[in-house]
């Protein structure tokens, strides 16, 4: 049974569009048919990052209004044959996704695909609702600030209460918690929120900590999921996200500054 998991925040610029498309490239890569659906109506950043911008045809809401079939607008990406990309508009308003339509649009792909993950708009837009209303699995991704934890925590309650499992009484959302742009330094110097702090105040399991990186803009530059980039700290722990996610154990990584060596401190580098 294909599931649907939604990546999720209250606050934008957190690195929720990162996030799916590394997750869904990952669990790709381990053999399992996946799509990436962008909820971000009238933006349209996800092909961007998967670098199919120039390959966009048809789009989500075209298929919903019945203006193209599924096979017309997904893109099979370049770099692994079990992922496809279906991207949201940039012209259309985000009344465009109607919960009937993203429904049939969900139902057709759970026939063919193994994962479905949701790259949702931040806060309580109507894009987000839509994404979050058909979600089995949430990720709720947050920085290490107390805003952005904040506004995580409101979006728990929504998840929990305003969502289809909710309302038709089913099994709850398994609700997830990655924790991005998280520098062990700023930590130390009491400039962010530690990793205890943040899961003290949401309670939810921990799939990854991704540290501060360059390597994240820098592969969003070059149109690449950052989880292909297996030489830096957040390509590795994006592969230790999808690991704990599909149940295989893993030590928690990056949570610690670097100690450096004898040169180095000799001479205060």
């Amino acid at each position: 049974m294909a599931r649907t998991i939604v990546i999720t925040s209250g606050k934008g610029g957190v690195g929720k569009t990162t996030t799916s498309a590394a997750m869904a490239m990952g669990l790709a890569q381990r053999g399992h048919r996946t799509v990436v659906i962008d909820f971000d109506v009238g933006l349209r950043n996800l092909d961007l990052i998967m670098g199919c911008e120039r390959r966009v045809v048809y789009d989500f809401a075209n298929v919903i209004n019945g203006e193209a079939n599924l096979n017309q607008a997904l893109i099979r990406d370049k770099r692994c044959e079990h992922l496809f990309i279906l991207p949201a508009s940039q012209t259309r308003d985000k009344d465009a996704l109607t919960q009937e339509g993203v429904g049939q649009v969900l139902e057709e792909l759970r026939k063919t695909h193994d994962y479905i993950v949701c790259d949702s708009p931040a806060g309580i837009e109507h894009g987000a609702l839509m994404a979050m209303y058909f979600a089995d699995d949430a990720v709720v991704v947050t920085n290490p600030e107390v805003s952005s934890v904040r506004d995580s925590d409101r979006m728990l309650g929504i998840l929990s209460s305003k969502s289809r499992r909710a309302l038709e009484n089913e099994e709850p959302i398994r609700e997830f918690l990655l924790l991005s742009r998280y520098s062990p330094e700023r930590v130390a110097s009491g400039e962010m929120l530690g990793v205890e702090d943040v899961q003290e105040i949401l309670a939810l399991n921990l799939l990854s900590v991704i540290p501060e990186s360059k390597a994240v803009l820098n592969a969003s530059n070059a149109g690449t999921p950052v989880i292909l980039d297996v030489e830096s700290d957040a390509g590795q722990a994006y592969s230790d996200m999808v690991a704990r996610y599909l149940g295989e154990e893993r030590p928690m990584r990056f949570l610690e500054m670097e100690r450096k060596g004898l040169f180095s401190r000799l001479f205060r580098g």
